[in-house]
């Protein structure tokens, strides 16, 4: 394909990028290193979340850090993912490398992202986000991990740029909303809401994951 990045001589697929698009973003590290060790790397990621999503005029749903990788639920009222997300990891890994006198890649390849296709979909995702943590058993339930708009939420210090409103549309409108979005994020076998997407499953942590 002309114009087309390559792996080992295949072209590699265009990633869906429209406007209005949402989009599951994920990423790990370089062999499932840890990407954030401190306090400080969750700060900072999500501070250039923050310029990035003000640059590009996303609207950030739902996100997840975790030690060794990290999940995005991001709306695209315009396209430009490919861009903010080089922004992105590109400035994080130039900080994390220098700060810490290492080269090398921080990330492993591209970042991955699925295109949420339908509010069923979207529903699952965010169940998928805030669980991660418990999922990959560093955190007893999904308020207690810091790092997850969850957390933030739960503890009301949810950055002021989170698009939560977007979330709660999905479950209806008031106080019943926030009710059955609760009752999604803690609902711990999830039958009652089995997922749309085949093969995505929890993370599990490397084992030099730490907190």
């Amino acid at each position: 394909m002309f114009g087309a990045a390559t792996v080992a001589g295949v072209p590699r697929r265009p990633r869906p990028d429209f406007e209005g698009a949402l989009h599951h973003v994920f990423d790990r590290g370089n062999r499932r290193q840890v990407i954030c060790e401190e306090a400080v790397d969750y700060q900072f990621f999500l501070w250039l979340l923050e310029r990035a999503l003000a640059r590009f005029e996303w609207l950030v749903h739902a996100y997840c850090l975790m030690p060794n990788h990290y999940h995005l639920l991001i709306e695209t009222p315009k396209a430009g993912l490919s861009r903010g997300m080089q922004l992105l990891n590109g400035r994080y890994a130039q900080a994390f490398n220098a700060g810490r006198r290492l080269d090398g890649h921080l990330f492993q390849g591209r970042f991955g992202s699925r295109l949420v296709e339908s509010e069923r979909h979207a529903i699952w995702v965010n169940r998928y986000i805030a669980r991660n943590p418990v999922e990959a058993r560093l955190a007893p339930g999904p308020a207690a991990w810091a790092w997850s708009s969850y957390g933030a939420l739960r503890r009301h210090r949810a950055p002021s740029w989170l698009a939560h409103d977007r979330v709660l549309r999905l479950f209806g409108d008031g106080d019943k909303a926030a009710v059955a979005y609760e009752r999604l994020i803690l609902d711990e076998d999830g039958r009652d809401w089995p997922s749309p997407v085949r093969g995505l499953t929890p993370d599990r942590p490397a084992r030099d994951a730490r907190r």
